[in-house]
């Protein structure tokens, strides 16, 4: 059998040691029989073992590293590799206090040591997303794994992300096992939640905001008043944060976000929850608006708003982007802070890859320095717990936010 091998060059072996999962191209010496989506053995100068992973010579990373181990990858490695991130997602949802396992990450690319593959469950359909080349070469034997493994009557591929172009891949939408996803899938969160798998943003839903939706049901609980709170719920797709938020409340919100088609889903949500038929008064608004516009048009008519919620697409996932995607950052949160009012709560996120988490620590407080007002850090909140963050791998910590208490 032929070996595939990628020599390191001397002295840019220390992170391969260090168990990051990249291997740049400006590292690699020299790559033999190495072919585009195979596996390939990582070897330092001296031809010493360094790990085993998979090649592509048309992706600045050329070799995304699966195992630090000089063992074969193959059906048995995959099956591990799946009970050992199921095990970890049980134990965490539990010790989080997350209602159950039936909606969750299951595999959360290198920082479940499985990179270029995501997979999502939402009860028995498992939704496949293969970012690289030799994921997508292997996506069949994986959703076979998933079937028997998991016992999943559903396995959809959502691979319709842009990080595939990098890849030399187009953008792919199908049923891998079971056919089509259901049409009328509910995610049961406390709230009702329809989730659309084969066109919804992500995978169909933001699995990874979910313990944050459920902090913002909880301050709004805490915070109860007489009077009908408000909240302004911007890039609000399917009306997540909103529809946590109504639960067991008299909220009135707002729910913003440029599509119409996420709009008609958060329309749905909420007949869904039937809380317009509760006595308890709550009620949404559903505009179909930019964001940055709105927020403009808020500032000069001088609304106010009890919670406002910034949760918007990713600006940046290049280094060369995070100039214009701070400035963006910045305008959104200088508004919001302007139209908090006093006492009042901001949660704001940045799920840009390529922003650290201490940048956007600093957009924000440059926004809050332009804006007059003062404002406390009630809570650093992350993604979920069923999307960890390798400790070797902070790039992998894309989800950053900010509970912040307006003054």
């Amino acid at each position: 059998m032929t070996v595939a091998k990628v020599t390191i060059k001397k002295g840019r072996e220390k992170p391969i040691r260090n168990r990051h999962p990249w291997v740049f191209s400006g590292a690699v010496s020299s790559a033999v029989n190495a072919v585009d989506g195979r596996l390939v053995t990582v070897v330092d100068h001296k031809d010493r073992f360094l790990a085993r992973g998979y090649w592509n010579s048309k992706s600045q990373i050329q070799v995304r590293i699966l195992s630090w181990e000089d063992e074969a990858i193959d059906d048995a490695w995959w099956r591990r590799m799946f009970s050992r991130a199921w095990g970890a997602r049980v134990q965490n949802q539990a010790r989080a206090g997350l209602p159950d396992n039936q909606a969750c990450r299951i595999v959360n690319a290198e920082n479940d040591y499985m990179p270029g593959l995501v997979i999502d469950r939402y009860g028995d359909c498992f939704v496949l997303q293969a970012q690289t080349l030799f994921i997508d070469r292997n996506k069949d034997k994986i959703a076979n794994i998933l079937h028997l493994h998991f016992d999943a009557r559903h396995v959809f591929e959502r691979s319709d992300i842009d990080l595939r172009r990098q890849e030399g891949l187009d953008p792919t939408v199908g049923a891998l096992i079971g056919g089509p996803p259901p049409d009328s899938l509910i995610l049961n969160e406390g709230a009702l939640y329809h989730v659309d798998i084969v066109r919804g943003h992500k995978t169909g839903f933001y699995l990874d905001q979910r313990r944050n939706r459920q902090k913002l049901h909880d301050l709004v609980q805490s915070c109860a008043s007489d009077s009908p709170p408000s909240l302004l719920n911007l890039f609000s797709y399917s009306g997540g944060f909103a529809i946590a938020a109504q639960r067991g409340s008299n909220l009135r919100a707002v729910n913003v976000d440029s599509s119409r088609a996420a709009l008609e889903l958060a329309e749905k949500n909420f007949a869904l929850n039937e809380y317009d038929k509760r006595s308890s008064g709550a009620s949404a608004e559903h505009i179909q608006a930019d964001c940055f516009d709105y927020l403009r048009y808020c500032v000069g008519e001088g609304a106010r708003f009890d919670y406002v919620v910034l949760d918007p697409p990713k600006f940046a996932g290049q280094k060369r982007q995070v100039a214009r995607a701070a400035r963006g950052y910045k305008d959104l949160n200088l508004k919001a802070f302007r139209i908090v009012k006093e006492g009042g709560y901001l949660m704001t996120f940045s799920c840009s890859g390529a922003v650290s988490r201490d940048l956007f620590h600093k957009i924000v407080f440059a926004a809050l320095a332009d804006s007059g007002r003062q404002a406390q850090i009630v809570e650093q909140i992350s993604a979920a717990p069923d999307h960890p963050v390798a400790l070797t791998f902070p790039e992998g910590e894309y989800l950053k936010g900010l509970l912040l208490r307006v003054y």
